[in-house]
Formats: structure tokens, sequence, C-alpha cells
């Protein structure tokens, strides 16, 4: 009697983090970031670093610092460009995405293209519209666009940094079956919509943040609460209660190239304050 046909396939782990916040931030990945890794066997991972310089911005030796942890590639939205320093580090820049809906005068690239597990695979920035101040393109002209160009046969992941959950759910509709996740950033709390579509396309609206949960964003909440109390403007400050590491993970089926699995990352880490901060 012949035995069973067995069907193998494969799959690729993406780890999306959520925006990283200073330096508590920056602590919690030396301190986690390899474990996590290890426990969900990721593949490639992909952090929003806009706010790791003090949370407003990240700066050029900051952004060099993310490879060092073990970081694959950085994205970002409206901070990303708030130091100096790294505007012209843009221009030369490979592994950080700038939205892909900036205009073409703005340094740096919007898609990246990757190999994984003999895969190909395309990451595309995307910033929304809802609450931001820049006059950029809309998204979803910009991504249309670009899909209709896109050669062969990759696997499309697009991180969309947009305000509201309407927004970016709006998105995923709009996307549905046509990338294999749709995964949402800049809130930096962790939203309880993950889900993966019938069409194979993986999606959350927010997938949290790197560094304080226990804090306003990650930020102190007693400069929080003082700014709304008196109305006068104060510099958030970063805090470190109850460290964390959120993001999700998503997993490619690599004949099928859609998404079977989005699993929530909640982990904390054991970082302590330095005295001086």
């Amino acid at each position: 009697m012949k035995g069973k046909a067995i069907t193998l396939f494969f799959m690729t782990n993406i780890l999306f983090l959520g925006e990283l916040v200073g330096r508590c931030g920056i602590a919690s990945l030396k301190t986690g970031l390899a474990g996590i890794k290890t426990k969900y066997n990721v593949d490639y991972t992909v952090i929003n670093g806009e706010g790791m310089t003090n949370g407003f911005g990240i700066g050029k030796q900051h952004s060099m610092q993310l490879g060092k942890l073990g970081i694959d590639l950085t994205t970002g939205g409206e901070k990303m460009f708030y130091k100096p320093d790294f505007v012209e580090f843009m221009q030369k820049c490979s592994f950080v995405l700038r939205p892909l809906n900036y205009p073409p005068q703005c340094p740096g690239k919007g898609v990246k293209n990757i190999n994984i597990n003999n895969t190909g695979f395309l990451i595309i920035n995307l910033q929304g519209h809802s609450g931001m101040k820049q006059s950029i393109q809309n998204a979803f002209v910009a991504v249309d666009a670009f899909l209709k160009k896109v050669e062969g046969d990759p696997v499309i992941l697009v991180q969309y940094h947009a305000a509201t959950t309407a927004e970016k759910a709006t998105m995923l509709h709009f996307l549905d079956g046509r990338v294999a996740a749709v995964i949402g950033t800049h809130t930096k709390v962790m939203s309880a919509d993950e889900r993966i579509t019938d069409n194979g396309t993986a999606f959350i609206s927010d997938n949290g943040r790197v560094g304080s949960f226990m804090s306003v964003g990650g930020f102190d909440t007693e400069t929080e609460i003082n700014k709304y109390r008196t109305q006068i403007p104060q510099r958030s400050r970063e805090a470190w209660d109850d460290p964390r590491i959120q993001g999700v993970v998503v997993s490619i089926d690599e004949k099928t190239k859609k998404a079977v699995k989005i699993e929530i990352v909640d982990e904390k880490v054991d970082v302590k304050k330095p005295q001086e901060a």
C-alpha cells in the first residue's frame, strides 16, 4: 500500500516591532530582542525607529546602532527627519525607509527589496493623512500606482504609519489579497484587532511600542499631566517604568506567499533606569 502524500510548506517569520521610544526602548532591545527572535524563530526584523533619539526623531548614530542590536530594517513617519544629521545621512542609507508617498525630492527610499529563505520580499512604508501635518501624496493613490509597476511575484508587506484605526482598516480593505500584510504604527498603543483575512493578508491597527509601558506613549507621566493641567508647553521626557518589547510576528507561507498567522509579541524585559536618566 502506498503511503499518503505529504505536503510540505515552509514559513518565513517577519517580526514587526512597535515604535521605539528613547533610551528605555534601546535598553529593552539590548536586553530582550535576541531571546524574542529565538522564541519566535524570526527570519527578519522591522522596527519603527522614529522615536529612538529622546522620543523625537532618529539621529545618524542611533540609526546605525539599530543594526548592531539585531534590527534588519527601520521605518519612520512624520518624526523621522527631526534630527538634522540624519537628513544628509539618509541620502545613502539603505537600511531605513521613509514613507513612499513623500515627495521625490525627499532623501531616501520608501521600498525595500530583500531575499529571505530564497523568497523575494518587498517592504513598503506609507504614511497616512488623518492628524498629520505634512503635505504628501495620497497614500492610497501612491501605493496603487506602485503595485501596478511591481515586477515578478514578491511577497509584499506594507507598514502604514497613520493616526486612526479607521484609516488603517480602510487601507487593509484596499490592499486585501494584493499584499501579505498591512501593519499599522504611530499611536504606540497595541491594538486588539489582529487578524488574517480570507485572502491571506495579515493586519493589525497598531503594533505597540518598544519602551516604557506604564507611561504616556513611552513618556514620563507627570510631565504629560502637567502639560494638560497648565497648558504650558514642556518637553516630554522618556519614562522607564515597566519596559516592554511589543510587536507582531507575521508568518508567510513561502509557497502561496500569503500570511497564515499573526501573533502578538508583548514581552516584559528587565531594564533598570540609569541614575543619570
